[in-house]
Formats: structure tokens, sequence, C-alpha cells
């Protein structure tokens, strides 16, 4: 499992989870719709945990911070 998520998107991540468990905790976003963001958050949570999203490997997207290569 190749890292594809950088910082920046992992906080932005965790935050928007952070906001989603707020709205649903506070009954401002209720029934069905309030566990769809609960589980929304759930799986920000965790790939920002892993550092790696399934979707960015389907469609070749990272948004790590580039490694610098040796001129070998």
């Amino acid at each position: 499992m190749k890292l594809n998520m950088g910082v920046a998107d992992r906080v932005v991540r965790v935050l928007l989870a952070l906001v989603f468990i707020g709205l649903y905790a506070t009954d401002t976003v209720a029934g069905l719709m309030g566990i769809i963001l609960v589980v929304l958050a759930g799986v920000f949570i965790l790939t920002s945990i892993f550092s790696f999203c399934p979707l960015y490997t389907i469609f070749g997207i990272s948004t790590c911070a580039s490694e610098k290569k040796t001129g070998k």
C-alpha cells in the first residue's frame, strides 16, 4: 500500500469528519442523512490515519509531497 495523501489533505478530512459528527450529535442532521454523514466521517478518519485513499489510487491521484530523487 503506497501512501497517497499529504498532510493538508489529511487535516481537511479530519476537520470535515469532526463537523459531520458535530452536526449529527446536535441533531442538526438526523435520520438517514445523519447516518450517512457519520459513516463518511469514519471513512475520512480511517483514510487520514493510514494516509491512503483507495479512490485516489483508482484515479491516479497523489497529494503526497514528492520525494527528492538522487541522480543515480
